[in-house]
């Protein structure tokens, strides 16, 4: 696939169909995504991939335990800055409103709503869960050098005719993480890729998020 279609394609599937993926694609797209820039070549990441029996007892567990703990545990980073301002603030609530939308779901329906942010424990029902990790040494522009392997792994995904879908919420399970995945000490959680085949019937996969405008990210001097 060009890459422009991959980028142009790729959205954030919250409906998959249940078709195993082979081992065999995976780690070609992870293979692919390890190619993604890094500075000092330090690839800081790492990823646990899960399907099958593991996966469902993974999601069985989550799914037991947010009985007793809806919140889930306290992430060990923020996922949004604590005084989110203008303009994330409305791109944030915007895309959220439009989700809710595209799902029938009202603001008043905050049952239809806490539905819905539980099947991100429940990866939508994609066939693969990707966690990934990255050593709890490394500091911001690692963390780039992450966002841009996860970049190529969705990437790469396309290529597969497969969808994904990145996830911090999972960053609010850890520990529970860390009893399946067994993961280094050293190594901390940061989320979680749904990966597998759309179910392009989902009305919650015909939506998309609006984009800011060229003019709102970007400014041309010397052309």
């Amino acid at each position: 696939m060009n890459v422009l279609d991959a980028l142009d394609s790729r959205y954030s599937c919250r409906a998959f169909r249940p078709d195993p993926v082979p081992q065999g694609t995976v780690r070609e797209i992870l293979v692919a995504a390890g190619r993604a820039p890094s500075g000092g070549n330090l690839q800081p990441w790492h990823v646990h991939a899960l399907t099958g029996d593991p996966l469902a007892e993974l999601l069985a567990d989550v799914e037991a335990t947010m009985q007793e703990m809806p919140r889930g545990e306290t992430p060990e980073y923020r996922i949004y800055p604590a005084d989110l301002k203008e303009p994330y603030a409305s791109r944030r609530f915007g895309a959220g409103e439009a989700l809710y939308a595209a799902l029938g779901v009202s603001r008043e329906d905050k049952a239809g709503r806490g539905r819905q942010f539980r099947q991100n424990f429940r990866l939508f029902g994609a066939p693969v869960g990707l966690f990934v990790y990255l050593d709890r040494s490394m500091g911001p522009p690692q963390w780039a050098d992450c966002g841009m392997f996860l970049q190529s792994v969705m990437l790469a995904a396309r290529a597969h005719g497969l969808h994904t879908c990145a996830q911090e919420a999972w960053a609010q399970w850890h520990g529970l993480l860390a009893r399946h995945l067994r993961p280094d000490p050293e190594h901390m959680f940061f989320c979680a890729i749904a990966l597998g085949r759309s179910d392009d019937d989902a009305p919650v996969n015909r939506w998309r998020s609006e984009r800011a405008s060229l003019e709102d990210i970007a400014s041309f001097k010397g052309f």
